[in-house]
């Protein structure tokens, strides 16, 4: 069985809190501790004051075309390495190598006036938490993204550490004995996904979910990480 469990009561996160001690009580060996990356953005400071930002000339351009902030899209710009889109939103390739509006920029659940990051690291972050909480619990940093064929965004990961981020069924066989070519599950998105359904929603004030019944994908490791859920370019026929 697989329990998906919110965090109720935790504080507001600030720039420099300590979040293994915000969670220590709530976890144990074998768990997957999936925590909204605005949580951890905040803890590492990642947050940028709109006042303090000066636009360019791409970001003017590129905000009368939207109906953007320039500032708010000079933020974005700075944390991309290539527009993909720019026709009635932003699709970004990030630093980290993810495909996603905005670059994650975004100013929900931010301080006045300002916009919350993605994490620098998010792999970095997830392995640093995991290494500092009680039992050594699995560790998802999720983020909510859009997908290219389907309606309506679905949490994923974006930093990994102690979760098989894919469990790879190439080369085995399905109940009737038909070998398999492409099927590859993608274990920590679907663990963020289910995380998410477990809050009482986007303005619950429910960073952390505790995911129980994955023990099997949990490894002693920290592993790859988020990075190898990333497509490749040169396989990716949306860019």
């Amino acid at each position: 069985m697989i329990n998906a469990r919110a965090i109720e009561g935790l504080p507001e996160v600030h720039p420099g809190d300590d979040l293994a001690a915000l969670l220590a009580e709530h976890t144990e060996a074998g768990q997957v501790v999936v925590i909204a990356h605005k949580v951890v953005s905040k803890a590492e400071g990642r947050i940028r004051a709109l006042a303090g930002i000066e636009p360019g000339a791409e970001a003017e351009a590129l905000a009368a075309k939207l109906g953007k902030d320039p500032r708010h899209v000079q933020a974005v710009l700075d944390e991309s390495l290539e527009i993909v889109r720019d026709e009635r939103v932003l699709i970004c390739r990030t630093r980290h190598g993810f495909v996603c509006a905005n670059a994650g920029v975004d100013q929900s659940n931010a301080p006045a006036d300002s916009v919350i990051l993605l994490p620098a690291d998010p792999d970095a972050s997830a392995r640093a938490l995991r290494a500092a909480l009680p039992g050594r619990p699995a560790v998802v940093i999720a983020d909510s993204f859009g997908r290219a064929w389907r309606l309506g965004q679905c949490d994923v990961a974006i930093g990994i550490a102690g979760l098989a981020p894919v469990d790879d069924w190439h080369g085995r066989v399905d109940r009737s004995g038909r070998r398999l070519h492409a099927t590859a599950i993608a274990i920590a998105d679907e663990a963020a996904a289910a995380a998410d359904l477990a809050r009482a929603g986007k303005d619950a004030g429910e960073p952390v979910v505790i995911v129980s019944g994955l023990e099997r994908f949990v490894t002693d490791e920290d592993g790859p990480g988020a990075a190898a859920l990333v497509r490749g370019r040169d396989d990716d026929l949306f860019l």
